[in-house]
């Protein structure tokens, strides 16, 4: 007899009771079958992860087919324009403004599309393409210096980005513009150059349309591109650019 009395009260040298072995039976095939459903669990997520497309969880980057218009609008859907390279960039149907001086712009004005945003000049890199805004900074806009400024006669081109690795970017709802939009760019000598949208186009990067974009022009247009169509996952970037043809048609003091 040992003569031990639990905390509590008690009987004293009362043996212990005897173990529950179909308890601790029932316990283990619990414990297993719950290891067995993370398993099963885990491997499922992992082949989903693996082809994302197939269960509807592919990414933004990795299926970008762009619209004119967003489909929840409550407004016919507008056509992109399509034409040959060499043909003429659209013009709105309105005349176009008389050029002014050259003056260096320092903020985009976009009011459909909630957009303000300062501009940096950017040249060429060093593979001949024009370069871009730094990818971190996401609402920032690139003016090619090596073209006409915005409001000069001839065609002014802004890049901006898509979207970042962690967030839409300024020209992200670009195909969003209808024609007889307006944009505006507020330049260094204190005016605003005023732009009618003449139409959208989506063109592949492989035949990218040089002429309609870079060519020369009798009047002051602005052209704005970012990146379109799919992501590539292999290259790093979209396969298709989107480009906003616009056309000066008025100016006012800042």
């Amino acid at each position: 007899m040992s003569g031990y009395y639990p905390y509590g009260g008690g009987q004293p040298n009362q043996p212990p009771p005897p173990a529950d072995k179909g308890g601790t039976a029932l316990r283990t095939v619990l414990i297993v079958a719950a290891i067995a459903g993370v398993v099963t669990v885990v491997a499922g997520l992992l082949i989903v992860f693996r082809s994302p497309e197939e269960y509807g969880l592919a990414s933004n980057r990795d299926s970008l087919a762009l619209r004119a218009q967003p489909k929840n609008t409550g407004q016919p859907e507008q056509a992109l324009f399509q034409a040959p390279a060499n043909v003429p960039p659209p013009l709105p149907q309105i005349n176009p403004a008389p050029p002014m001086l050259p003056s260096t712009p320092i903020r985009l004005v976009v009011k459909r599309l909630g957009i303000n945003a300062p501009i940096r000049s950017v040249g060429l890199a060093k593979d001949g393409t024009i370069q871009v805004p730094p990818s971190e900074n996401h609402n920032l806009v690139g003016w090619y210096r090596n073209m006409s400024t915005p409001g000069e006669v001839g065609p002014a081109v802004l890049l901006g980005h898509k979207d970042t690795r962690t967030r839409a970017a300024v020209f992200s709802r670009l195909p969003e513009l209808r024609h007889g939009d307006t944009i505006e760019v507020k330049r260094q000598d204190k005016t605003t150059a005023v732009f009618t949208v003449g139409g959208i186009e989506q063109a592949s990067k492989k035949t990218f349309p040089t002429q309609r974009v870079y060519g020369s022009q009798e009047n002051a247009q602005l052209h704005l591109i970012t990146c379109g169509g799919t992501y590539d996952r292999t290259t790093g970037h979209y396969t298709d650019n989107v480009i906003v043809y616009a056309t000066m048609t008025s100016s006012y003091r800042s």
